[in-house]
């Protein structure tokens, strides 16, 4: 059974950086592609960016493109998400998901597995 655990979520002013972390267990990390999405308050979860197994095809969302950069350490099990220039509309949960021998797709059905999430808070 494959577990995702986030970490480093918080409260930040806009315009600062924020790193996320997920670190998997349980299989092969380098099997999976990741992805990370987010949801806001009212608001259907949605694709931020995602990273294929080995790390060398990634794709964003629009509103992050530029900002977020998404990379993974497959020696550590662990994906991450830089983000830069934070702005109040992405305050959200933001959740990693593994997708097993996937190639980094934005659909959030074709996702195996999730983290429990890690809360971003932006403020103005």
């Amino acid at each position: 059974q494959v577990h995702l655990v986030e970490s480093g979520g918080g409260l930040v002013q806009a315009g600062s950086s924020l790193r996320l972390s997920c670190a998997l267990s349980g299989r092969t990390f380098s099997n999976y592609a990741m992805g990370w999405f987010r949801q806001a308050p009212g608001k259907e979860r949605e694709f931020v960016a995602a990273i294929n197994w080995g790390g060398d095809t990634t794709s964003y969302a629009d509103s992050v493109k530029g900002r977020f950069t998404v990379s993974r350490d497959n020696a550590k099990n662990t994906v991450y998400l830089q983000m830069n220039s934070l702005k109040p509309e992405d305050t959200a949960v933001y959740y990693c998901a593994a997708d097993y021998w996937g190639g980094g797709t934005r659909r959030l059905d074709l996702y195996d597995y999730w983290g429990q999430g890690t809360p971003v808070t932006v403020s103005t």
